[in-house]
């Protein structure tokens, strides 16, 4: 079996819009929530989210590819762009060796809304002749493989929250069995319009505290919901002889995927966490645990009621006993809960956490819960070396998906 190496990130996040400005937030213990400034929220029972600030799409893409794509695409491209330079990978390897997997759980939202606005305004011939290419949740992938000229395999996925965590351990398996030589895989999201925002609080799934310091609290017992992020990662994966020959940065390698569904409910995770224990220990066994070495653990950490008691339960009948010893944080209560992109932009810090040997932390943990007993390395940073880093991603429809990377 080939192995499978990552050679280059890129993020667009609440929190920074380059790696280097990303990590050292994190680090930092940084809040990128905040009041919503995208619209009126002064009507809404929610009114913060974690939204992406000062971001550019110039940088990456030309006027006329920026006038033709959503936002969630813009975040795509622009992320992958510094993915490509970091790595160097373009041009080092035939086109059809190169691939894109990158996701998005709801795609071209706001081209959505503000297209149907125009259909009841004004008839059928307003509608955007770029209206469907906009809002398909394909152009990430499909976007980035033409700025790229990536011609290998291509496709997105969409598993709602979990999404960019099986973009990621897809790619791995077609590179590992030789269906491709690097791809860029990661996912990208960009819901934070009055539609999206009404729907999750719809739904009961958002923190409703209107207070950014105390409403993406994971793991601790006050909470009562997520916060609205957004933005994209993407990291290049890359065949290691490849990578090794070319002389590339290798800042980890990517050695285990697990991908199961609970098949239970819609939006509550399986009581017993049937689903989630079993992808992390996929990917725990293929990844090959060492029984001494330290493990992180980037959780999923919504901040959820239910969802936090699940993945703690998920994680102690996945390691046993060796749970109680892992480092764990959730940087979703900085960066708020991406969505799609989560499980990728998790991913980087997975990397970085091993690469640096720094655990970001949970901030706003304040007050214990029974059910969450774990060490989630409560709002400070920490120094520790580990062998073994876990992403972990849970989503709507029941679908759980963890990847494992190792220091190399």
């Amino acid at each position: 079996m080939r192995r499978v190496v990552v050679t280059g990130m890129g993020v667009i996040s609440p929190v920074g819009n380059t790696v280097e400005e990303f990590w050292q937030s994190l680090v930092a213990g940084k809040l990128g929530i905040g009041f919503i400034t995208r619209f009126d929220a002064s009507d809404f029972k929610v009114k913060i989210a974690a939204e992406v600030k000062d971001f550019d799409p110039h940088i990456s893409m030309e006027k006329s590819e920026i006038r033709k794509s959503d936002l969630f695409s813009q975040y795509a491209v622009c992320a992958a762009a510094q993915a490509a330079q970091d790595s160097g990978i373009v041009g080092t390897l035939e086109p059809e060796r190169l691939g894109v997997y990158i996701g998005s759980g709801t795609g071209g939202m706001n081209t959505f809304l503000t297209e149907c606005e125009k259909f009841l305004a004004g008839g059928p011939r307003k509608v955007s002749p770029f209206f469907v290419p906009m809002m398909i949740s394909n152009m990430a992938s499909g976007n980035t493989a033409i700025k790229f000229n990536a011609q290998g395999p291509c496709l997105p996925v969409v598993t709602a929250c979990a999404t960019s965590t099986h973009a990621l351990g897809e790619a791995y398996r077609a590179i590992k069995f030789g269906f491709a030589d690097a791809i860029f895989a990661g996912g990208s999201e960009a819901t934070i319009n009055p539609l999206s925002i009404a729907g999750f609080t719809s739904a009961m799934a958002l923190s409703t505290k209107n207070i950014p310091e105390e409403s993406s609290i994971p793991f601790d017992k006050r909470r009562d919901g997520f916060v609205m992020g957004e933005g994209a990662g993407v990291l290049v994966l890359e065949e290691y002889e490849h990578a090794k020959a070319r002389g590339a940065k290798i800042y980890a390698e990517i050695n285990g995927y697990g991908n199961t569904c609970d098949a239970y409910h819609i939006t509550a995770p399986h009581p017993e966490a049937v689903g989630g224990a079993r992808a992390i220990s996929l990917a725990v066994e293929e990844a090959g645990a060492e029984a001494e070495e330290n493990i992180y653990i980037n959780a999923h950490g919504t901040g959820t009621p239910l969802n936090d008691k699940a993945e703690t339960l998920a994680i102690k009948k996945a390691l046993g006993e060796k749970a109680y010893q892992a480092s764990i944080s959730s940087t979703k209560s900085m960066t708020g809960h991406m969505l799609g992109a989560a499980g990728a932009v998790e991913a980087i810090v997975s990397v970085l956490a091993l690469h640096n040997g720094v655990i970001p932390p949970t901030i706003g943990y304040r007050e214990k819960d029974e059910n969450c007993d774990l060490d989630y390395t409560p709002n400070q940073a920490k120094e520790r070396q580990c062998g073994l880093a876990l992403s972990v991603s849970l989503g709507f429809g029941g679908h759980n998906a963890c990847v494992a990377f190792r220091k190399i």
